[in-house]
């Protein structure tokens, strides 16, 4: 049974939000309970922001998060103000081309991805966010690639939609970095 509570975070302007909001719409379009609450630092672009996700197969107590199963880390702020918080057993998937320090815990699964620098070898270091969000949908399986495609396509505006082939190999180059 899917009871899973994320935890995504980053730099203003790294798409954390629309990380979160993808994946919360993708659980929706599977029926799922869901829930996103969104959390800004004092800047918007270049501040700290995070948000939290639940997706889950029953009901949801409580929108908060205080020890999520899984943490998504873009920057090292993110990585030091939340790993301790990350449950036992739980998956931490960090960006290590902005990342330069080791997770120290050792109780949880790492995915250390070079997150950033393969989304400018792709050409647009835009689609990090759905690089990390297709390594974390391929390390937890919440939800399919195609529901986070179908979220996309409902969410984005139509004149974007020239973006989603993009999106989508972005989401399969992150896929294809968990092992």
């Amino acid at each position: 049974m899917i009871n899973e509570k994320v935890i995504m975070a980053g730099f203003g302007g790294q798409g954390i939000m629309l990380m979160g909001q993808v994946l919360a719409y993708a659980g929706m379009l599977e029926d799922k309970e869901i829930s996103w609450i969104p959390s800004y630092g004092p800047e918007m672009r270049g501040g700290t922001a995070n948000c939290n996700v639940i997706v889950s197969e029953r009901k949801i107590g409580s929108p908060v998060i205080s020890i999520p199963d899984t943490l998504i880390a873009m920057n090292r702020p993110s990585m030091e103000k939340f790993e301790e918080s990350i449950e036992k057993d739980g998956i931490l998937i960090y960006n290590s081309s902005l990342i330069d320090i080791k997770p120290k815990r050792d109780d949880i699964k790492v995915y250390a991805l070079d997150i950033s620098n393969t989304a400018k070898d792709m050409g647009n270091t835009k689609i990090a966010n759905m690089i990390a969000l297709g390594s974390y949908i391929k390390a937890t399986g919440v939800v399919s690639k195609d529901s986070v495609m179908n979220a996309l396509k409902k969410m984005l505006p139509e004149r974007h939609h020239d973006k989603l082939p993009l999106n989508e190999k972005a989401l399969e180059k992150g896929m294809e970095l968990i092992s």
